[in-house]
């Protein structure tokens, strides 16, 4: 009987509310961004499945569904036949289940990098570290343009201020100490480029010349409120805003709710305790007729294997 190797790992999705890039680096590994953002208990499984054969073949499925492309899976697994030519002979069956809108500003190529990564190693026995593995989904998503400094926090969790760019072992996060009594509510409209606005000069420039100070002032003083109000200000500056966003985020406003929007996703989120949650619900219920509620907790822990 063909003896088959299948590992599961899980990554928690992400949003970033406010960041500077760092990209200049030739080394993808100390490339990456300053940033802060949390990580959210919604967030990508993935069931790596193979099998001994002539010769490498892969398929991915997104959410059930086979995918003609899946740029970031693509680039993770290029990177490990590269590093282990070992894995070369076999059939390899990629199942991403991502539990939050792709596309949106929730990290889903990070964690869905992240979470091949670290079923590949396992799957495989390559007998990598957790951050080592979680290092080659970093230059996969800085390789693709997809991300920047979502890996690392996603290798992490938490509510994080990312101190010094770069990937997992490399760059520096610092936690913001919140209650588990916080969660995140999202209306999300739809997507957003990642990869069209990391290579706008324009946005570029006014991330970088923002970014940096209101990090700076967040490390000194950090808790959710500054995280909340910085990202606000970071996205009024940065000038991304949608009308349908900016309709959620008045009303937000008269509500006494500090709203903003992901980087990037045309969606409006907060960080909330659980009792203003229904409050803040119904704000975006008012908004909510072409858009999808999403509500979430925080994730503490970080990437993980699945027993």
């Amino acid at each position: 009987m063909v003896k088959m190797k299948t590992s599961a790992a899980f990554a928690p999705c992400h949003i970033t509310g406010l960041f500077q890039i760092f990209d200049k680096p030739a080394n993808p590994l100390y490339a990456g961004s300053k940033g802060a953002g949390f990580s959210i208990s919604k967030g990508v499984k993935t069931t790596v499945k193979a099998i001994k054969a002539a010769k490498w073949s892969v398929k991915i499925k997104v959410n059930g569904s086979n995918v003609d492309s899946a740029e970031v899976s693509e680039k993770v697994l290029s990177i490990f036949r590269s590093m282990f030519p070992e894995i070369e002979k076999h059939e390899v069956l990629v199942e991403h289940e991502v539990e939050a809108p792709i596309g949106a500003g929730f990290g889903t190529s990070g964690a869905a990098a992240l979470s091949l990564a670290l079923a590949l190693n396992d799957a495989f026995n390559l007998g990598m570290s957790k951050i080592k593995a979680s290092q080659l989904a970093h230059t996969a998503e800085v390789e693709c343009k997809t991300g920047l400094g979502t890996v690392i926090a996603e290798t992490f969790g938490g509510v994080e201020i990312r101190i010094k760019p770069g990937a997992p072992g490399i760059g520096e996060i610092k936690q913001i100490p919140v209650s588990k009594d916080y969660v995140t509510a999202c209306l999300n409209f739809g997507s957003l480029s990642t990869k069209e606005f990391l290579t706008d000069t324009n946005v570029r420039g006014r991330i970088n010349e923002f970014g940096g100070k209101l990090i700076d002032k967040l490390a000194e003083e950090p808790n959710v409120t500054n995280l909340m109000t910085f990202s606000r200000r970071f996205a009024e500056h940065v000038g991304l805003i949608t009308k349908k966003v900016r309709k959620v985020l008045d009303e937000a406003d008269s509500e006494s709710f500090i709203c903003s929007m992901p980087m990037f996703g045309e969606s409006a989120f907060a960080l909330v305790e659980r009792e203003s949650l229904e409050r803040l619900l119904k704000t975006f219920r008012k908004h909510g007729s072409d858009g999808q509620i999403m509500v979430s907790e925080i994730d503490f822990e970080g990437a993980r294997l699945l027993k």
